[in-house]
This record gives C-alpha cells, sequence and structure tokens, in this order.
C-alpha cells in the first residue's frame, strides 16, 4: 500500500528503503521509529521459547477465541512519524483486527490490548524506543521480557508522553496481568526467564 494513504504527508523514501532491506534480508524485521529504520536481530531459539511459553497462559485464558486473537510478529502502523511501523513479537488483539489494515501491511494500533517484546542483543531499543513508540500509540499494556537483566517489566495506563504505571518482577514473582486484555492472565516469571536462557 502506499504510504500516503494514511493521510501522512511523506515521500515514502524511508519505507520504500526498510521495505529493500526486508526483501534481501527477510529473517530480520525492518521497524522505523521516530524517523529511524532499525534491524532487530535474527531470533534465536531463547527468544523464540519465551514466546511459546508467554503464550500459553493467554491460550488457557481463552484469549484466542472470541473477542481476541494471540498473534506473534504483525506490524503496528504509529502515529510518530509518516513512515513509522514497528512488529512486535507477540501481541493480543481485537478480532477484527483484518478490518484496520493500515499502511504497509501493518495494522492501526487502536485494536492492540498488549504488546510484548523479548530482549535481543538490541535491548535498549524494548527499553527505550519502543516505550515512547508504543506509549505514543496508547498501547494499554507493554510486557518486556528483559533476558539481560532477567526481569520483565509490565507497562500501563498510557497518559501524556509516558506511562503512568511501571512495575518489575524478578523471578520467583507473578505478574497479572490487567482485566483489560480480554481476560485474566497471569505470568510466571521465573519460567520466561528462564526459557530465555540458552539450554545447558
Amino acid at each position: 500500500m502506499p504510504a500516503a494513504a494514511s493521510g501522512h504527508p511523506c515521500d515514502g523514501e524511508l519505507l520504500a528503503t526498510a521495505n529493500r532491506l526486508m526483501e534481501h534480508h527477510p529473517r530480520y524485521r525492518f521497524e522505523i521509529i521516530g524517523g529511524v529504520i532499525t534491524v532487530a536481530p535474527l531470533r534465536v531459539a531463547p527468544h523464540a521459547r519465551v514466546l511459546t511459553r508467554i503464550m500459553r497462559p493467554f491460550m488457557a485464558a481463552g484469549l484466542d477465541d472470541g473477542e481476541t486473537e494471540v498473534l506473534q510478529g504483525i506490524g503496528m502502523w504509529l502515529p510518530s512519524g509518516p513512515e513509522d511501523h514497528v512488529i512486535p513479537d507477540l501481541a493480543i488483539v481485537d478480532a477484527d483486527l483484518d478490518e484496520h489494515l493500515a499502511e504497509n501491511n501493518c495494522y492501526d494500533p487502536a485494536v492492540f490490548r498488549l504488546v510484548v517484546e523479548v530482549t535481543s542483543s538490541d535491548y535498549n531499543n524494548d527499553l527505550r524506543n519502543k516505550v515512547a513508540a508504543y506509549v505514543e500509540a496508547k498501547i494499554p499494556v507493554y510486557v518486556i521480557v528483559d533476558r539481560k537483566h532477567g526481569r520483565v517489566h509490565v507497562l500501563t495506563e498510557p497518559v501524556g508522553g509516558s506511562y503512568d504505571s511501571h512495575q518489575v518482577y524478578a523471578p520467583g514473582q507473578t505478574v497479572t496481568l490487567p482485566d483489560s486484555i480480554g481476560a485474566p492472565a497471569t505470568l510466571d516469571v521465573a519460567e520466561l526467564i528462564r526459557a530465555g536462557r540458552p539450554k545447558a
């Protein structure tokens, strides 16, 4: 889809460059945040294991049936710039997602109830740049599984330019996510952090 269809005045240069890079490197994620192209490295097995573990309580809570879906790697069009978009690792979205295709195979952020990022070598991108992007997009719940520091961040209540609540959980604790995601769901921090480490 052409970038101009979003109503943003842009020439599409960054978007065209990001799409060209993605064509030549299909296993990487190229995102535009704040007008800057970023690349997420190829996922390693521990990263993928965290996504599998985190999906289990969502599925058990029925969040992939009815009003919501649990999906990996779908694009979100951002309001922060004329070509800005991200590809969250995991998201809980409204079931009518298909009706909200915005640009460049990305969807309107209004249908995202929760996004999850699992940190890679570029962990500052998830802990800083994406926090700003997701709060501006008014994503109600942002969960970061920080593999480097061994903890889980849960950011809720986007107000103005920041999340009003930022809770950090360590192994041994559980995280009860807000009902706004569609159903009660609890995450075991130790299980997620363990899944994010290479197997001995």
